[in-house]
């Protein structure tokens, strides 16, 4: 059995790639923190730190490790919080893996407004597409996720919000689709497209491209939109994107042309099923649920 203790040190010194630099960091000695490195190495009967001279780098194993043990240290972080909470205040932390989505404006302000009233409610969000939003809720370090037209799976509860995306492409203002008003995935047909990662796992998305009889030229993907950004102004391509993620007013190099006809995304709320919440987590869900009118 590895002590939580060990996962912690392991992690201070792949974070800081030096085991002397690690050890000021943890308050212990050099030599302790390199004997529990090598024990650890020992228990697991694998090389996990390739120890240099000026560096410590980590092997595959350790790099393994690394992604395991910030995982098993966040959800006992996470499990932790639960039964700290006070019964008579509620406390602890809500942890939510969510898209880039304009529309969650209104669930920002719905914490805004739960954090006034409850200030020791801390919230933690997770940003990525919804493969690595499904694969943290899976493993119980998310309680739950907002996901953009999702994959419904049995494993999961979800609940259909009055929030909606625009669908569109990105693209600089010098090119030559940018004197068009909107526009069609057939005329997209021969220009060199961005992707977003999780258009791939959408069967709606991909019907879409289907109806449209249209094979799209994809010439790199993305999961977050700053870098489709930096792609774009770098004249990669065009950016299949959600509508005001970027503000391409004024000089800004990009501008965004909605697509015809109009593609929509609905926005869910994922919970895994059967899953214990804490008690911040159940507040928030409930005061979501009696202000859905109103997002």
């Amino acid at each position: 059995m590895i002590e939580t203790r060990l996962l912690q040190y392991f992690l201070a010194v792949a974070q800081e790639q030096s085991i002397t630099k690690a050890a000021e960091y943890l308050h212990i000695t050099q030599p302790t923190l390199s004997k529990q490195m090598m024990d650890l190495e020992e228990a697991l009967g694998k090389q996990l730190l390739v120890r240099g001279r000026k560096k410590v780098t980590l092997t595959e194993e350790g790099a393994f490790l690394r992604n395991r043990a910030q995982e098993i240290i966040s959800l006992m972080d996470k499990t932790e919080s639960a039964f700290r909470e006070n019964e008579q205040s509620i406390t602890g932390d809500v942890y939510i893996g969510c898209g880039e989505y304009r529309s969650t404006v209104s669930i920002m302000q719905l914490i805004r407004s739960i954090q006034e009233e409850y200030p020791d409610i801390c919230f933690h969000f997770f940003s990525s597409n919804a493969d690595a939003i499904i694969e943290r809720l899976d493993k119980g370090l998310l309680d739950m996720g907002f996901l953009l037209e999702p994959e419904i799976s049995p494993r999961y509860d979800c609940k259909k919000l009055p929030l909606h995306e625009a669908w569109g492409i990105l693209m600089r203002k010098d090119a030559p689709l940018a004197a068009r008003e909107s526009l069609s995935f057939s005329e997209l047909a021969d220009f060199p497209l961005i992707m977003p990662n999780q258009t791939f796992n959408s069967h709606r998305m991909a019907t879409y491209l289907a109806d449209a009889k249209i094979d799209p030229h994809t010439v790199a993907t993305y999961n977050l939109i700053y870098n489709a950004g930096l792609m774009v102004e770098a004249g990669i391509g065009y950016a299949l994107c959600i509508d005001e993620l970027i503000n391409t007013a004024g000089n800004h190099p990009l501008t965004f042309r909605p697509l015809a006809p109009p593609l929509y995304s609905d926005v869910y709320l994922f919970t895994k099923k059967y899953q214990v919440l804490s008690k911040a987590a159940k507040l928030f869900i409930s005061r979501l649920e009696a202000n859905v009118a109103s997002l």
